[in-house]
């Protein structure tokens, strides 16, 4: 029966992630990235500044602040995506997936600052006062109930996508490879995240955004370090990966037959899965930004892929693609990371350092996802009920330490696929409102410079 349900899904997730959704995930982003006219991308250190909290006011409402907000949003992007989602890129579509995956980035941070912005216009509230946001709550309240199904959609569609069924996945897998355990030892070690996860995740998005602010800056920068040091060591192949990337990215010739369209969809696949860009889970906690200002916020946000994407994951491709190791291995996902790392480092410090990151990255993640599965399930019954999807998760989290990893990519990548279309299409018609909203808060920020 389970066999039946995998290959069920595993063949909507390729069918659904065809061209129809990537057409609307880049050819949306493109929309975005025009009719803005680049304006956002202009602003880049003003978000600095506001991310630094330089424009914050005390009185405006909101759970989080910027910094936390951010932080919690790529707690949920820069995770396992960056280390094991990579690998998958490069094993599944060659080096050339990898610019796809800039590609999409780009565009992305278009997408983010529309998003982003609509969540702060079009929140609400519950009856304690608490900010609710979210695709749903954007089509409900900026297009009309009549859209209501649109809205249903993507909550539904939320209650799997935010399932931790890829972390917690290759969390396990990674202490299984490392520390030589065996595979029944996997429940086991399920209990034990699930545990520690549940500590956090039920304290609510105020203790998520706390932990969050400070787990974040501290992962970035301790990757950053430990892959820049293994490039060091590799500096002379370097260039030649750059090139391989744009040369293969046209190509196509890493992947049997020659598809160009493989690679352009694998990668654009696994950049959506990486900075959830389009995808609608990043409004969700952005939208509870302490603030009045939406434009602010998705200028924070334009952030997200720009760190994600364009810094953490091209880290961890010119690390595996130095080394080779795509090249001489089956191993795929975090084990391709793994192998990548031990090749470089000496006394197989690669072991610990990979372990400590997956750590990190992979409980950050677990920690920011259950509060977009926590607001789905509110929108879907009443926000008080939220709080009931948190037990879920943390079932969740033992299950899911135990399915196969090609199960858990399919099911969230099948969830993804179909949150993203609410989402994209709720900001192409409501794209007006974003743009008279900017051009009032530039011109006012221009004003305020003089």
């Amino acid at each position: 029966m389970f066999e039946i349900v995998e290959k069920s899904i595993a063949f909507f997730s390729s069918w659904v992630w065809d061209w129809p959704l990537l057409v609307l995930l880049i050819g949306g982003g493109l929309f975005f990235l025009i009719y803005s006219k680049f304006t956002p991308f202009l602003y880049f250190g003003h978000a600095i500044g506001v991310l630094s909290g330089k424009y914050d006011t005390g009185h405006a409402p909101g759970q989080l602040s910027h910094f936390q907000a951010l932080s919690s949003a790529i707690a949920a992007t820069v995770g396992m995506g960056n280390i094991s989602g990579v690998a998958v890129t490069i094993a599944t579509g060659g080096p050339g997936a990898v610019f796809w995956m800039w590609v999409s980035a780009l565009i992305g941070m278009a997408t983010k600052f529309y998003t982003c912005s609509l969540s702060v216009m079009y929140r609400s509230e519950d009856d304690k006062g608490a900010l609710l946001s979210g695709p749903m709550y954007v089509i409900i309240h900026g297009m009309g109930k009549q859209w209501k199904p649109l809205a249903i959609l993507f909550a539904l569609a939320g209650l799997v996508g935010t399932l931790p069924a890829f972390t917690a996945n290759q969390l396990t897998q990674t202490l299984v490879d490392v520390m030589h355990w065996q595979e029944s030892d996997k429940w086991y070690i399920g209990i034990a995240l699930a545990a520690i996860a549940s500590l956090v995740v039920m304290g609510g998005i105020k203790r998520i955004g706390a932990v969050a602010s400070k787990l974040v800056p501290f992962m970035v920068l301790l990757y950053f370090i430990t892959v820049v040091t293994i490039l060091i060591l590799q500096i002379d192949k370097v260039p030649d990966m750059f090139v391989l990337i744009f040369t293969d990215a046209f190509s196509g010739k890493a992947v049997a037959g020659g598809a160009l369209g493989y690679l352009v969809k694998t990668g654009v696949k696994r950049a959506a899965f990486s900075n959830e860009a389009g995808i609608g889970t990043a409004p969700m906690m952005h939208g509870a930004a302490k603030t009045n200002e939406p434009i602010r916020e998705g200028l924070v946000a334009m952030m997200g892929p720009a760190i994600d994407t364009l810094l953490v994951c091209t880290l961890t491709a010119l690390a595996i693609l130095s080394t080779g190791v795509w090249q001489t291995t089956d191993d795929n996902a975090i084990s391709l990371t793994l192998c990548a790392f031990n090749e470089v480092l000496p006394y197989r410090t690669g072991d610990i350092v990979v372990v400590i990151m997956v750590l990190v990255f992979g409980f950050s993640t677990l920690f920011s996802y259950s509060y977009y599965g926590k607001t789905c399930l509110g929108f879907l019954t009443k926000p008080k009920y939220g709080k009931y999807y948190n037990y879920i998760y943390i079932a969740a989290i033992v299950v899911a330490a135990v399915v196969k990893i090609e199960f858990a990519i399919n099911l969230i990548d099948s969830a993804f696929a179909i949150m993203a279309i609410p989402t994209v299409i709720s900001a192409l018609v409501l794209a007006p409102q974003v743009n008279a909203k900017a051009r009032v808060y530039f011109d006012r920020f221009k004003n305020s410079k003089k």
